[in-house]
């Protein structure tokens, strides 16, 4: 399986209330968040790990140079409007197999992770996307489902059946990518949009579901990120 991260935002809100390093040089225990998930991912027999940053982030550019001398990456450097848009100028790096995808500011346990890559990888669905009903997010995105949690929308308001948000990690195969290349095409932005274009398209979509998933988007959040993944 392929793993991608996608690290190419510019996290001015970070920088606004005082955080110096980028985002993905945070140290959790000691360890950047991006060197955290290349670990990860190793340690989970990546064939490949592709990751996207902007290019403002010499230090984190020189960081993954480094690493690139242990661990199978695949680096691409350049500035994108969205999630989506970043996605997309990894995809030709995706072909071919399987992938998992995360932003580099989501923070998760480890061993929830691995027990999700395990199902991932056992399952014949279309995606196998990660859900929690921890809701710690300004904007979050509500994942509907049915009795078997198979994936049946995506809403960015709750509806009746909504039990979960979207986590942030996504599992899915190779012919997401090609509805991915008709979003680009039809002008679309953001990923929540991809997300509900697979659904649209007749992917068979699934939920996983994780107990706690949180997003570093303010200074506040390292702390907060910190003491989860210690406890």
């Amino acid at each position: 399986m392929k793993f991608a991260i996608i690290a190419a935002g510019e996290g001015s809100r970070l920088a606004q209330e005082g955080v110096k390093e980028p985002k993905p040089l945070i140290k959790l225990q000691g360890i950047p968040i991006i060197e955290r998930l290349v670990i990860l991912f190793a340690s989970l027999e990546a064939k490949s790990i592709c990751i996207i940053i902007n290019t403002q982030q010499p230090e984190t550019l020189q960081l993954l140079q480094k690493l690139q001398k242990r661990y199978p990456i695949e680096l691409v450097v350049k500035d994108t409007p969205s999630s989506m848009h970043s996605l997309h100028a990894l995809s030709h790096l995706l072909r071919g197999d399987k992938f998992c995808l995360t932003t580099v500011d989501t923070i998760f346990k480890e061993k929830e992770f691995a027990e999700y890559i395990r199902a991932f990888e056992a399952s014949q669905c279309d995606g196998l996307m990660a859900v929690t009903d921890y809701i710690d997010d300004e904007k979050p995105l509500y994942v509907d489902t049915d009795g078997d949690l198979n994936i049946t929308a995506f809403n960015d308001k709750p509806s009746a059946i909504s039990k979960y948000i979207s986590g942030g990690i996504y599992g899915l195969q190779e012919n997401a990518l090609d509805i991915l290349d008709s979003c680009m095409a039809a002008g679309k932005e953001r990923m929540r949009n991809f997300q509900r274009s697979l659904v649209e398209n007749g992917l068979k979509l699934k939920a996983h579901p994780f107990g706690k998933i949180i997003d570093i988007d303010h200074a506040e959040d390292i702390a907060k990120a910190e003491t989860f993944i210690a406890g």
